[in-house]
């Protein structure tokens, strides 16, 4: 793409960090002439190096052309001072995330550029509204945040502020995609869409840990193979750096005045607080040698000659799907009214701890052990059990044993109200269920944030639309019940798809 035909073709960037370097690749592939600043001026003429070598990188593996890497070289001009950018028709802040300094820097800016000039800010946890709010035309300000690497992480949020123009959104959205990204627009709220939409999966995970329910490589394990989740939630949190998804975790629980949903749990603050970041200090949750994950290894298969006959409870979810499984797994299978005095007797609630469903049911909790049966049996790669603190080894270790007969990994975890993948699902769902009853974005930009920022197997949406808003729903209302505790209060916007079963992605009319 030409200069001319491009909608900022000179563009301003300060800060020569990660995130700078990254903007401004692909802001000089897409076309622009981009003016590095940096409060230290090696750094800015660094920055241009280290995009030069990755350029050369691509080169050598025949992903794009000499030639092309020299005239984008070409484009990227270090300059010595914020006085050098009054010819920008875009700048873009790449600082330290501090409310202070980047109102500071924008001030100055202001009285730099032309009138016309776009100034944003790439934060990713501060209030666009409140950087912007003294400048005379915050009109032309604007949030525009990227993710680390930039190159790669193919989504950006555009963010106006409470005095942002549509035009101004408009060509943000529009130079996002000349740069090769996918825009999606949010309101300015904390989190905006991506960060605040992630809440779920890491916080509740935290909370299943805290509570004993199991171990944190099992977690991992879980959400992998039932859902599909490329890397576990404490995967993630290794990866990321817990000194840097703990303050977030914070921040959004503080800028929405304690929102129970988005709590923090003490675990992060601890491991924060004794530098047990990640994969960044070498340890995590995880230990790390030379960069590569120290695996735990799973127990094995109990063995077990005699396995009882299988009764499977009336109120169970998936009923016929259970008593498929369990004649291909080759049990024997009861059919009563009520199991006999030997039977392995299984429950599966959604929601809803195996303790309360067995008192509920008048089942003897000796022989009760629950399975997870909100994701279908054929699309999982494990079966999960649960356990109650009356539960008996030698059923527990049969249940283990006969649905582990086919070859299917199977965890054994701590009775709960609901199982890990519920529990985690359910959070996902009800959270981006709420960031739609706001109207901070549509549902469509919502599953395309998560999708492309967070790397979920699907959008929020689409998990609820393929578990079932009514099965999400009786979640967190037994959850609720369970706990006693609003963090699982369902959204308004759930509880209206859940009661009348529209699809999550429905528009009201």
């Amino acid at each position: 793409m030409s200069s001319s035909t491009i909608t900022f073709s000179q563009v301003g960037l300060v800060g020569t960090g990660a995130m700078g370097r990254g903007i401004a690749q692909i802001a000089a592939q897409a076309g622009s002439t981009v003016c590095l600043f940096d409060t230290n001026p090696d750094a800015a003429v660094s920055a241009k190096q280290q995009i030069e070598q990755q350029w050369r990188k691509l080169a050598d593996k025949g992903r794009v052309e000499p030639s092309q890497v020299e005239r984008w070289s070409t484009l990227l001009i270090p300059v010595a001072s914020l006085d050098e950018l009054s010819a920008c028709d875009l700048v873009v802040e790449a600082i330290v995330e501090r409310l202070d300094v980047k109102r500071e820097l924008f001030a100055r800016l202001e009285n730099i550029v032309a009138d016309t000039a776009v100034l944003v800010s790439n934060t990713s946890s501060l209030s666009v509204t409140a950087i912007g709010a003294a400048l005379k035309s915050a009109h032309r300000f604007a949030g525009y945040h990227f993710f680390n690497p930039v190159p790669l992480m193919k989504v950006v949020e555009v963010i106006g502020g409470l005095k942002t123009d549509a035009p101004t959104c408009a060509r943000l959205a529009a130079y996002a995609r000349e740069m090769g990204h996918t825009p999606v627009s949010a309101k300015d709220t904390p989190g905006f869409i991506v960060n605040h939409a992630g809440r779920g999966y890491n916080t509740e995970a935290l909370r299943i840990l805290g509570e004993g329910v199991a171990d944190f490589s099992t977690i991992d394990r879980i959400l992998r193979d039932q859902v599909g989740f490329r890397l576990g939630p404490f995967e993630l949190m290794d990866l990321t750096g817990l000194d840097v998804s703990q303050p977030v975790m914070e921040s959004i629980y503080h800028q929405y005045y304690e929102e129970p949903r988005y709590r923090p749990s003490v675990i992060g603050a601890q491991r924060v607080a004794g530098g047990v970041f990640g994969r960044k200090t070498g340890e995590g949750f995880y230990r790390y040698d030379n960069g590569a994950q120290q695996v735990f290894e799973e127990a094995p298969v109990p063995r077990v000659d005699n396995i009882p006959p299988v009764w499977v409870s009336t109120r169970a979810a998936r009923r016929a799907e259970i008593f498929q499984l369990l004649k291909e797994l080759g049990a024997k299978i009861e059919t009563g009214q009520s199991p006999s005095a030997e039977a392995l007797t299984l429950v599966a609630p959604l929601g809803f701890d195996i303790t309360t469903v067995a008192v509920v049911e008048r089942l003897d909790p000796a022989r009760t052990i629950g399975i997870d049966m909100l994701v279908e049996d054929a699309a999982t790669k494990r079966r999960v059990l649960a356990t109650n603190p009356a539960t008996r080894a030698d059923y527990r270790d049969a249940a283990h044993a006969l649905f582990a007969r086919d070859g299917k990994a199977v965890s054994v975890i701590r009775d709960s109200g609901g199982f890990v993948t519920q529990r985690v699902v359910a959070a996902i769902v009800n959270i981006a269920s709420d960031i739609c009853q706001q109207g901070i974005c549509t549902p469509e930009d919502l599953e395309t944030a998560v999708t492309l920022g967070l790397g979920y197997p699907m959008g929020p949406l689409a998990m609820g639309n393929r578990w079932g808003p009514a099965n999400i729903l009786e979640v967190l209302f037994n959850m609720q019940t369970v706990y006693g505790d609003t963090r699982y209060r369902p959204s308004p916007w759930l509880r209206r798809r859940g009661a009348i079963g529209l699809s999550l992605m429905h528009e009201e009319e």
